[in-house]
């Protein structure tokens, strides 16, 4: 079932956000959208949209977790941010 794609996208909008009052629900034709669930009242955070848009938009909802660098990782950008500098 493709919802599950959506539903396991909610899941880690949760867990970035530290809230679990996020839902997916499903319009009458089958579409999927946002809902923030607190005190008894529901909020739409979206229009119906296709499972792929859908998962996209939860993806780039709410916090988002900061990748992790290495030192490898930090001395290679000094390197290209000094070649940059060299250069100008």
């Amino acid at each position: 079932m493709r919802t599950t794609k959506a539903a396991y996208a909610v899941e880690r909008l949760k867990k970035r956000s530290g809230n679990a009052h996020y839902k997916m629900m499903l319009n009458s034709a089958g579409l999927p959208f946002l809902v923030l669930d607190e005190n008894g009242s529901q909020a739409v955070q979206c229009a119906p949209m296709a499972v792929e848009d859908f998962v996209s938009f939860v993806d780039a909802f709410g916090p988002q977790e900061q990748k992790r660098l290495t030192k490898n990782d930090l001395a290679f950008e000094a390197q290209l941010n000094k070649k940059a500098q060299s250069k100008e």
